[in-house]
């Protein structure tokens, strides 16, 4: 395990940093900006609160955790090397291979050396007199670094539900995120999960394959495709490596940087007999064409988002056998795709096995925690295990579990109490020489492939600055308020701004989070890219450099 050098364990009163930057987080984006911060012949240390690389594919062990991005558009596209050596064993790829994939890339480019790892960040203050960051990890030591970039993630701040006696039951519970890594057995066991967003359908398909009983509490149902997951074939690794470039070229085109594009057409521009079969075949097809590549007014229109979610809940009904059931399954507090649409592996026939019950908490909500299961108010439930799909505190939760101070000690999370304020989701006023890689209000989609866009950008700031003999870098308010503007008006006639989930801000397990707040940006990535690129062609005079 790599530690801090003998200079960095000295107190932050030193004129020269310990560090030229420090990286929060080892994950997708935190080993590709180190990979990019060497190229620049700098020194940086990239701290990991966990044992290994991988972000959340370290954390998210959970059964059935996948990609519902096609894993030849999710790895990193800087190395054809990497290309060329990589074979992936599935078009969507499960949590172990995903997991692999990170180590050997990090082992590929001797990443981990400069990685701290089981060390949490508490705390990040900005000294004015060097110009540099103080930094404080959890085990009392600090380092100090002249950039601070972080790389923490959209989904990386789990929560538990606000229940009473969460913490009395005596059997074995786990939130999803933080799953054990020795092997969990369901087999004749009385399993409960609690939650059925993205995470909490993959869980519940593959725990009902073993359990002795399953008994699933769902507050909101979701709009849910099947993912049609397959093996690669040798051929098709063959083909898919002959393609990449058109591949990456074509995820650089479409709004989400998937391969999926939204149709030009309308729902009313064509007859009901074309549209249902439009739909049939996207129900058919692998991965997010359903979402992505569906006609062009399904998120905009209200009447063309009901067409599709009648169609969608035939779907369901065809699927679940009992009519009762199927209807507690069909969502009727939102239209299709106005949340993160999950993909699944057989999820409604769940339903179908005698060894599952679905538990309604809009009509029976859940009282207590209790030491041997849970007690909605109808019933008690018995159990030996729990298992917590509850979800994040969702694209700034990260950000406000960390003390991070700007200029004059103006805390981040009070800077942003009634919403993030940021320029192109990269830089905050008042915290100069902080950066963020997927940082709210950032063009989000095919992570990697966004991931790479945004590092390359941070990369090429500080290059610009370094050639200089620049020290400062930081973004002007009244860039700042015009971004925030910008992404607002991105966000309007969407009709998932209406509906209360992680995208718009809201937790019902948090305080401060009750209230909708925008906080992505809409746009499209072709569309931030090319705002980006407006700001770094023409000099950053969006940005304080001194």
């Amino acid at each position: 395990m790599n530690v801090i050098t003998e200079a960095a364990r000295q107190p932050a009163t030193k004129t020269a940093p310990d560090f030229d930057a420090i990286v929060i987080g080892a994950g997708v984006s935190g080993l590709y900006q180190l990979y990019r911060l060497r190229e620049l012949g700098m020194t940086a240390r990239v701290f990991e609160a966990g044992s290994g690389v991988g972000g959340t594919w370290y954390w998210n062990r959970y059964p059935g955790a996948r990609f519902d991005s096609e894993s030849w558009t999710y790895g990193y596209s800087f190395s054809q090397e990497l290309l060329d050596e990589w074979d992936w064993e599935e078009h969507f790829a499960g949590q172990p291979e995903n997991e692999r994939y990170l180590n050997y890339v990090a082992d590929k480019f001797d990443l981990r050396r400069d990685i701290q790892f089981s060390t949490v960040v508490t705390s990040a203050h900005y000294r004015e007199d060097a110009k540099s960051w103080d930094v404080t990890l959890d085990n009392g030591r600090r380092c100090t670094a002249r950039l601070l970039i972080t790389a923490v993630g959209v989904l990386s701040a789990s929560v538990l539900p606000r229940i009473p006696g969460v913490g009395t039951f005596k059997g074995q519970s786990c939130h999803t995120h933080n799953w054990p890594k020795q092997p969990v057995s369901f087999a004749g066991k009385r399993i409960a999960v609690i939650g059925t967003g993205a995470t909490g359908i993959q869980t519940i398909t593959e725990v009902a394959k073993t359990a002795g009983h399953l008994t699933v509490f769902q507050r909101t149902a979701q709009w849910s495709a099947p993912l049609h997951n397959s093996k690669v074939t040798s051929e098709e690794m063959r083909k898919i490596r002959e393609n990449y470039q058109d591949i990456f070229a074509r995820c650089q085109e479409t709004m989400g940087c998937f391969i999926h594009a939204a149709d030009p057409r309308s729902v009313f521009e064509v007859t009901e007999t074309e549209r249902e079969a439009f739909w049939e075949k996207l129900y058919g097809e692998p991965g997010f064409g359903i979402w992505m590549g569906n006609f062009r007014d399904v998120l905009t229109d209200r009447e063309a988002n009901k067409l599709m979610s009648d169609y969608l809940a035939r779907k369901i009904r065809e699927r679940v056998k009992d009519p009762a059931v199927a209807e507690k399954l069909i969502p009727k507090n939102h239209g299709f795709g106005t949340r993160r649409v999950p993909l699944e592996s057989g999820y409604f026939e769940v339903y179908n096995q005698p060894n599952v019950k679905l538990v309604d908490l809009n009509a029976t909500p859940i009282e207590c925690i209790t030491p041997d299961g849970i007690r909605t108010t109808d019933a008690d439930y018995k159990f030996d295990m729990i298992i917590y799909a509850t979800g994040f505190d969702a694209i700034t939760g990260a950000f406000d579990r960390i003390d991070i101070r700007g200029v004059d000690g103006v805390s981040l999370k009070r800077k942003w109490q009634d919403g993030p304020r940021t320029l192109l989701g990269i830089l905050v006023d008042g915290f100069p020489n902080f950066m963020m890689v997927m940082g709210p209000h950032a063009g989000l989609g095919n992570f990697p492939r966004a991931v790479e866009y945004t590092s390359d950008w941070v990369t090429a700031l500080i290059r610009f600055a370094r050639d200089r003999g620049l020290t400062c870098i930081d973004a002007t308010p009244e860039a700042v308020a015009t971004w925030t503007d910008h992404v607002i008006e991105t966000n309007e006639g969407l009709l998932f701004t209406e509906v209360d989930s992680w995208m718009t801000g809201i937790n019902r397990n948090l305080d401060g989070k009750q209230v909708r707040k925008v906080m992505r940006y809409s746009g499209g990535h072709p569309a931030f890219r090319q705002r980006c690129d407006a700001v770094s062609t023409g000099g950053y005079r969006e940005l304080a450099l001194s």
